[in-house]
């Protein structure tokens, strides 16, 4: 609304000299527009009731979508992507800013309004308002268009609001008196009967007290009895222990004679074991080299055809997502920094090394740029050489939380590949195939997560460094 002449024109109207300005992408109106007279400075002299201002706000939430993004309002822009129904939640204290502030964005509004409620909006702006129109509608109409005395008809929507809510109290109020009423009746009805009801219980507790004092006389005599027989029973336990300690006496003497023969045969059979081994000793002698020379041959003949190993890894027992296809052990290095090159070359040469890799930390440090079915396919191919190579166990852990559903990897020989189960990280999972080494394997794990290195070094794992698995991949 702007102020030509003393006079309030409404936005989608025409100025009496001006051109005609019209909502963005909305058709052009064929009537004419019309000028109104306001009074100067009319303001509200309460803030907005809030069925008024929620109802201005949302017709304001819905008017923000259709602007161009250069008539958006610099406050507001940031909230015009949102569906109308969650700008008018998230922003309406903007938006409600926004427009008691800018006179040309109120414009916008009203020309909405105005389309959607021609009728009403015609009305409240000649002041013939119908008495049955909803007085909500009205004062957010009256709020927007800005007729003269719009003030008067938001305080009268304020009134009725009010009333409507004062009624609806007087109601309540009422219909809880009579609830009241009805359960004091109720109350009175039946205390008579409760009454009669705790007198009959009165009744069977006394009838129930005088029998539990004859059961107490008859426990009393009872207990007596129950004692002078305890007393004989003492008495007898008295002798029969006595009696008891004569017959240990002589079970000990009997028992210390046993012992001495049970020795004297004991040595009778060493004796006997010496002698037999003596003779044993040539031939366990043969047998030994015969056993040594089957050994020598079975590793030779392994090694020959490559023959894989029969056992399951340790940490084929730890559980974790597998792809859908189908430390510091006392290692050597201790002196060696994390960021020395040589450290994972000599890590690699230790026998039966186990090499756990944390996936995603490395292929983020290295290559962190690619897509993450790349990184992954990178990172194992990588492994692959680098086992092919070394013949250490290698387990590279992703962390599943990444995944909106399984995926199919190509794992390459000697490469175990293990994501995180639901409501598990990587981290974890890294510790559960730490934990489950036995002690004394040379177990090596790949991270620059200082938590995850801190977690290694008290399993007794020696952690490195991303960076190093990074350059020595880079080498093969």
């Amino acid at each position: 609304m702007r102020t030509v002449g003393g006079r309030c024109v409404y936005a989608g109207q025409r100025r009496r000299h001006g051109a005609r300005r019209t909502r963005p992408g909305a058709p052009p109106r064929d009537h004419e527009e019309q000028t109104i007279d306001t009074g100067p400075g009319e303001h509200l002299d309460q803030p907005l009731p809030e069925a008024v201002r929620q109802r201005v706000v949302e017709a304001a939430a819905g008017v923000i979508g259709a602007l161009r993004p250069d008539e958006i309002p610099a406050p507001l822009r940031r909230v015009a992507r949102f569906e109308p129904r969650r700008r008018a939640r998230l922003a309406a204290t903007l938006i409600a800013a926004q427009l008691e502030d800018d006179g040309g964005f109120r414009e916008r509004v009203a020309d909405v309004v105005r389309e959607s409620e021609p009728v009403l909006s015609e009305a409240v702006g000649s002041g013939s308002v119908p008495p049955a129109a909803d007085p909500v509608t009205v004062a957010a109409l009256a709020y927007l268009l800005r007729p003269p005395g719009w003030p008067d008809r938001v305080e009268t929507a304020r009134r009725e609001l009010e009333r409507s809510a004062a009624a609806a109290e007087e109601a309540k109020v009422a219909r809880e008196v009579a609830e009241l009423r009805e359960q004091v009746a109720a109350a009175k009805a039946t205390r008579s009967e409760e009454v009669e009801k705790l007198r009959a219980e009165l009744r069977e507790l006394r009838a129930e007290s005088a029998e539990l004092r004859k059961r107490l006389h008859e426990a009393r005599g009872k207990a007596k009895r129950e004692h002078a027989r305890a007393e004989e029973l003492d008495r007898r336990l008295g002798e029969e222990r006595a009696a008891a300690s004569v017959a240990t006496a002589s079970a000990e003497a009997e028992l210390r004679r046993l012992r001495s023969r049970l020795s004297h045969a004991e040595a009778a059979a060493e004796s006997a074991r010496r002698a037999a081994r003596e003779g044993r000793n040539v031939d366990e002698a043969r047998l030994r080299v015969l056993l040594d020379a089957l050994t020598d041959a079975a590793k030779g003949l392994r090694d020959e055809i490559a023959l894989p190993p029969g056992i399951t890894r340790p940490a084929d027992s730890v559980g974790g997502i597998t792809p859908s296809r189908p430390g510091h052990r006392t290692l050597p290095g201790r002196a060696l920094a994390d960021s020395d090159p040589a450290l994972l070359d000599q890590l690699l040469t230790l026998p039966q090394v186990h090499l756990i890799v944390d996936g995603y930390n490395v292929t983020k440090t290295g290559y962190g740029d690619l897509p993450l079915a790349d990184q992954r396919s990178r990172l194992v191919s990588g492994l692959g050489v680098l086992h092919a190579q070394t013949k250490a166990e290698v387990t590279v852990v992703f962390d599943g939380a990444e995944l909106n559903a399984p995926v199919a990897v190509q794992a390459p020989r000697g490469v175990r590949v293990l994501f995180s189960e639901p409501g598990q990280t990587a981290d974890e999972l890294i510790g559960h195939l730490v934990r489950a080494e036995p002690s004394g394997r040379a177990v090596v794990v790949i991270s620059s997560d200082q938590e995850v290195c801190d977690s290694a070094r008290r399993a007794d794992a020696r952690p490195a460094p991303s960076a190093l698995l990074l350059r020595r991949l880079g080498r093969t």
